[in-house]
C-alpha cells in the first residue's frame, strides 16, 4: 500500500491540526496509508527525542512515500531524510524554517544541514512559504533552503502561518497543497494492456 506521512509543528495533535485531516482523507481516497502521530512534547519539542520516536514508529518508507511537515516539523523532516537508505517521491514543506527564529526554534533544528545527502533522497522537494508569517517563517526563511534543494518555493501571499491558533487561522482546507500532491496511479489504471 502506498505511504504518505504527516508531521505536525509545535503545539500540533494527531487528531485536529489545521488542514491534516483533510488532506489525510484526500490522500486515503486515493488509495494511501497516512501515518499522522503525535509527536513527543508537542509544546516543546526536542529534534533528538523527536528522531528517536520516529525511527522506532515509522511505518515502512519506500520509493512511493509522500512525507508532508508543517512548521517545527519542516527542519526535523530534512534531518530524517539525510538518513534514508531510500528516495522518496515527494516531500512538501509547509510555512517551514531552516536557521534560528527564536529560542525555542533552536530545538528541532539540527546543527546544519547535509544538502548533498538530503538532495537525494526525493524525488521532488516542494516549499509553501508566506510573505507575512507571524512565527518568522516567511519566504525569506526559506529562499535558501529552496537553492539548497534546486525546488520551486511557493510563496503564498497573505496566508500567515497557514494554520495557527495563536493567530486565528483555522486554515482547514489546503486546495494548493492537493494540486501539489504527486499522487501515485495505480499500473491498472496507466496500462493499456
Amino acid at each position: 500500500m502506498k505511504q504518505a506521512i504527516l508531521l505536525h509543528g509545535t503545539g500540533g495533535s494527531d487528531t485536529d491540526y489545521f488542514w491534516f485531516a483533510d488532506t489525510k482523507k484526500y490522500l486515503e481516497e486515493h488509495g494511501y496509508n497516512v501515518w499522522w502521530p503525535l509527536l513527543p512534547h508537542t509544546d516543546s519539542p526536542n529534534l533528538q527525542e523527536t528522531v528517536e520516536f520516529f525511527e522506532q514508529n515509522k511505518p515502512d518508507i519506500d520509493e512511493e512515500t509522500i512525507i508532508i511537515g508543517h512548521s517545527s516539523a519542516c527542519p526535523l523532516i530534512l534531518h530524517l531524510l539525510e538518513s534514508f537508505s531510500v528516495q522518496v517521491r515527494q516531500v512538501i514543506l509547509v510555512a517551514g524554517y531552516y536557521e534560528q527564529i527564536s529560542e525555542e526554534s533552536n530545538s528541532m533544528l539540527p546543527e546544519s544541514f547535509n544538502w548533498d545527502a538530503i538532495r537525494d533522497k526525493s524525488q521532488e522537494f516542494i516549499l509553501i512559504n508566506s510573505d507575512n508569517d507571524p512565527w518568522k517563517c516567511t519566504d525569506e526563511q526559506a529562499r535558501k533552503a529552496a537553492k539548497q534543494l534546486n525546488s520551486p518555493l511557493i510563496v503564498n501571499f497573505g496566508e500567515g502561518h497557514m494554520g495557527s491558533g495563536s493567530f486565528n487561522q483555522p486554515y482547514r482546507q489546503f486546495p494548493l497543497l492537493k494540486r501539489l500532491l504527486k499522487i501515485a496511479v495505480p499500473k491498472s489504471q496507466t496500462d493499456p494492456n
